[in-house]
């Protein structure tokens, strides 16, 4: 049995097959086609921080195209937590501190980029790099995406579920760009560099600073990537492509298809989990009015 802390997914069963749970401060893939529960999982992930951590989760929607993956109301009807959208952003040298009741509002869409990188991008002298446009588009969005994990993270939240990535091919994905850089940029960020450039000028927010530093290594992350593989089986063969962020993740889960007599049944394994022991089994699992349930 495992003597290192863990993060409970908050279902017993996959806890189990992960030794306990997910380690602390790491990220962990799911990689399943759309339908498959990703977002129920992400949701159960989520949901439970209020009572492991006493601040629920943060949702951070990748899709440009509205909350296709039905948070808010699976949410509601789950969990009966109503999700409110962030809508807080500090400008350079504005107060910084959020309104009340901006707290609540627990799950992020900023992110209007779908397709490829390549479409952002201009040739330049050494190369390509992103036009003037979508830089300028970036950093505006940043003035509302770092509040959000800052003023959380200082408030006790610990998790992060990152959704709504759609296929693409990983080394020419915006999206994937986009998950790297929030993760290695916002995510884990030391919380006093996050501090100083969120709260402007620092001389006058140092005490707040000081007083709300949150350990960085501590937030753990769960990214759910949508596949064009449908079965468990073209899964667990499925290639890892340039740019993969499976390949640098601390945890792989896979959810897929597979025909059951005459049926179809989910199933849930565990590809990776690094630093820990883990189960080599093939789980059934269903979705039900209560979310992901396990036998």
């Amino acid at each position: 049995m495992t003597t290192t802390s863990r993060v409970s997914t908050g279902l017993p069963r996959l806890d189990a097959m992960l030794d306990g749970g997910l380690l602390p401060g790491t990220l962990t893939v799911v990689y399943g086609a759309t339908g498959i529960g990703k977002t129920h999982l992400g949701l159960a992930f989520a949901h439970h921080g209020r009572h492991a951590d006493g601040a629920p989760g943060l949702l951070v929607d990748m899709n440009a195209r509205g909350d296709s993956q039905q948070h808010a109301p699976y949410a509601e009807r789950l969990y009966r937590w109503r999700l409110k959208r962030w809508g807080h952003t500090v400008m350079p040298m504005a107060p910084p501190y959020p309104p009340p009741g901006e707290l609540e509002a627990h799950y992020l869409a900023t992110f209007p980029w779908v397709g490829r990188r390549s479409d952002y991008e201009v040739v330049a002298p050494g190369g390509r790099e992103f036009d003037w446009a979508w830089k300028a588009a970036y950093a505006r969005a940043l003035y509302t995406i770092r509040p959000f994990f800052y003023f959380h993270f200082a408030h006790g939240a610990r998790r992060v579920v990152i959704d709504g990535v759609e296929p693409c091919q990983s080394d020419d994905a915006i999206q994937t760009y986009l998950v790297d850089e929030l993760y290695r940029k916002v995510i884990h960020r030391d919380a006093e560099t996050l501090g100083m450039e969120i709260c402007l000028p620092v001389w006058e927010h140092r005490e707040f600073i000081d007083a709300h530093r949150y350990d960085h290594a501590t937030i753990t992350t769960l990214l759910l990537l949508t596949t064009e593989e449908t079965r468990l089986e073209d899964l667990v063969a499925r290639k890892v492509a340039a740019g993969d962020l499976g390949a640098v993740a601390n945890t792989v889960l896979l959810m897929g298809r597979e025909k059951v007599g005459t049926r179809v049944g989910r199933f849930a394994c565990v590809a990776k989990h690094r630093g820990s022991a883990m189960t080599d089994e093939i789980v059934e699992y269903r979705i039900s009015e209560r979310g992901i349930v396990f036998p």
